[in-house]
């Protein structure tokens, strides 16, 4: 029972920070309230805590390799816990979207370190079993996020979802001084400074530019000029990575096109399996009248079959279906957001979304354990940091990028649908909606108006919904057959050259 203490200490740590990823999804009604602030302003206390979950990872990967990776995991849950602390006792939104950020600079140091302490502690079968283990936790936490955050919401306060993770945070911290090693002496390397900055500079921009959108439109000089700066944070980005002599990511890798396959794969499944879950919570709240509790729940099925077919695949983590497995799970999860679509239409009801949903799950369970052993295969045990750092941010940075763009979608989708029924100033009624604000419109009108708008916004809510599915579900499908055809099968690792077995194990 001891040798999988390590294994229990990494997976509640992954829990908790992938957790916190989507478990405020629930709470932003009772936060809106509470801190008196409207959804845009919400949006960032999702998207800012994912967004430098995303930037940093990479950089706080780097990091660890040098400082060590036990040291940093430590370091990450204390700042975590911290941060988490404030977050619940914020007094207005710009505290929590302020301490939120930082409370993603802790899960960062987190996250990079994931995978180099899994390997420290287990080799063989023994890792291909710890590889499953961690995830199946990690394909259900995004989706038990919001289940949990109903539950704590509705049955005590939204503030408890942060507060939550201050006792776990020190039994991990406890456990990690016991049970962790860190068998890999620290790398004498540089930290990619410039590198950090101008990853999160593209990332940051580009984000901010499809909120904007989402509220002001595409056509706008703010827009342009905030997509403009992202694209040339990232050519700055890209520059510096070839020069620098200790890169966060060493750009070689990507022409590999297996590895930058698992990068793809990486990107879109947050994107088509997780970001959607913001608009369909509001829906149930806002439009349905369903508590938090009620709302939350209806996730189960996702997190439930990821957890079971993760749990299960962790024996062919060695072999050499790496593509297929990854890239069937993308199709899975495009498939569920597709049926979601279809029965939703039919059934005006959320019971139309559970199908879907087991099938989206089915595909996450099936790619999240695959797509790290890969990425970790790819490179020499002493770029670890590296390597999970950049599968981990292209995740994070695909559901940061979904809750931006999927919002655009959603209110596009809703304004054609109120205009279609003259709804007056059909453009901010659409916003509003997907702001979970449908309360707010309909107890300005009475008697049969208020009836009309009622019926309104329930078709133009289901409108929306149909888009964010069959945008979410199209990018799934699309990027699983794109991940087939890159992603080919592992070559087996020359025995005389140990050294170069990261390398053969993602074969071009």
């Amino acid at each position: 029972m001891r040798k999988w203490l390590p294994l229990l200490t990494v997976s509640l740590g992954t829990f908790m920070l992938l957790v916190d990823v989507t478990i405020v999804n629930v709470a932003l009604p009772d936060m809106a309230v509470d801190l008196k602030t409207s959804f845009s302003s919400l949006q960032w206390v999702v998207d800012a805590y994912a967004l430098v979950l995303a930037a940093l990872v990479l950089g706080t990967g780097t990091i660890a390799d040098k400082f060590g990776h036990r040291r940093s995991y430590v370091v990450g849950l204390a700042v975590f816990a911290i941060s988490s602390a404030i977050c619940g006792v914020s007094p207005n939104v710009d505290v929590l979207i302020t301490f939120r950020a930082i409370q993603g600079l802790g899960a960062a140091a987190m996250f990079a370190t994931t995978f180099a302490l899994l390997n420290s502690s287990y080799q063989g079968r023994d890792r291909g079993t710890a590889y499953g283990v961690w995830g199946a936790v990690a394909g259900a936490s995004a989706s038990i996020g919001p289940i949990l955050g109903g539950l704590l919401t509705q049955g005590i306060s939204w503030r408890w979802i942060f507060f939550v993770n201050v006792p776990v945070s020190v039994v991990v911290i406890a456990l990690c001084v016991f049970v962790l090693v860190d068998q890999h002496a620290p790398a004498e390397r540089r930290i990619d400074y410039a590198g950090m900055v101008t990853f999160t500079g593209f990332a940051g921009a580009a984000t901010y530019a499809f909120i904007h959108a989402n509220e002001h439109g595409w056509a706008t000089g703010t827009t342009y000029a905030l997509l403009a700066a992202s694209v040339l944070f990232l050519i700055g980005f890209l520059v510096i990575e070839s020069r620098v002599a200790a890169p966060m990511i060493e750009l070689s890798l990507l022409r590999n096109r297996s590895f930058a396959g698992v990068l793809i794969a990486a990107l879109i499944l947050n994107f088509s399996a997780f970001a959607f879950l913001t608009y369909t919570s509001i829906w149930m709240q806002s439009v349905l009248h369903f508590g938090a509790i009620k709302t939350g729940l209806t996730g189960l099925p996702l997190s439930m079959a990821a957890f079971v077919v993760s749990a299960g695949i962790g024996r062919f983590l060695h072999g050499n279906r790496a593509g297929l497995i990854i890239g069937g799970g993308l199709i899975a999860v495009g498939a569920g957001s597709l049926l979601d679509m279809a029965l939703l239409r039919t059934q005006d009801g959320w019971i139309g979304l559970l199908p879907g949903f087991v099938v989206a799950g089915i595909g996450v369970g099936l790619a999240t354990p695959t797509l790290s052993s890969s990425a970790m295969s790819a490179v020499p045990v002493q770029r670890g940091g590296m390597a999970s750092g950049a599968v981990n941010s292209m995740r994070q940075l695909g559901y940061a990028f979904g809750i931006a763009l999927l919002g655009t979608v959603f209110a596009a989708r809703a304004n054609s649908s109120l205009t279609g029924r003259h709804v007056a100033n059909a453009d901010s009624v659409a916003h509003a909606l997907a702001g979970g604000q449908a309360p707010g419109l309909l107890a300005a009108k009475s008697g049969a108006a208020a009836q009309q708008l009622n019926d309104a916004l329930h078709r133009a809510s289901l409108s929306g919904l149909h888009g964010t599915f069959l945008v979410a579900g199209v990018a799934g499908v699309l990027a699983g057959l794109v991940v087939l055809v890159m992603v080919k099968p592992a070559a087996p690792a020359p025995q005389q050259q140990p050294s170069a077995s990261g390398e053969a194990a993602l074969a071009h």
